[in-house]
């Protein structure tokens, strides 16, 4: 295994591990929560869902922030050029539906004139009014999102996975 230059700092690595963390609990849970009837089991899945999200949502803000200021170690040079700007791209789209696709979802559950109790410790305020149609379309375009978001994670675990057992060029131990 190559040596682990530019490794990220522990304050990266917790962040990008928490990040991880919720989105492989959200995803299922929105995943399930969509496909399930209506009861006590969906009613908990959506607040779950819902207050996920709103916690993705500020840690990706306090994520980008500390990026800033704490810029991450470039990819070996012997990496492709196409490699090099797909997993910019792939960072970048994680990034934007981190920030955005929370975003979308308080603007449905609000037309939708549902509430967002962030586990039960405040609640965030409506943004909308309420607009059954629009919150039907918007959750429409979150669901793709988030399908899209799902096959961009799959995409980076896969990346990370060959970087680390296949190229093994520390890569993905900068990260562990």
């Amino acid at each position: 295994m190559a040596d682990v230059a530019g490794r990220y700092s522990l304050i990266a690595r917790a962040i990008h591990w928490l990040t991880a963390l919720l989105v492989l609990t959200m995803v299922p849970a929105g995943l399930t929560m969509i496909r399930i009837g209506s009861g006590p089991l969906q009613n908990q899945l959506f607040d779950f869902h819902r207050s996920v999200g709103v916690i993705l949502m500020i840690l990706t803000v306090i994520r980008l922030a500390y990026r800033l200021t704490h810029k991450p170690a470039s990819l070996p040079d012997d990496i492709p050029a196409w490699q090099q700007f797909a997993a910019k791209a792939t960072h970048m789209f994680l990034y934007g539906f981190l920030l955005v696709n929370p975003f979308l979802g308080w603007v449905a559950t609000s037309a939708y004139g549902a509430k967002i109790s962030v586990f039960g410790l405040f609640t965030m305020p409506a943004i909308v009014a309420k607009d059954r149609a629009l919150s039907e379309q918007l959750f429409t375009v979150h669901e793709v999102l988030g399908l899209l978001f799902t096959a961009a994670v799959l995409m980076h675990l896969g990346a990370a996975l060959y970087h680390g057992i296949i190229r093994r060029d520390g890569v993905l131990s900068r990260m562990l």
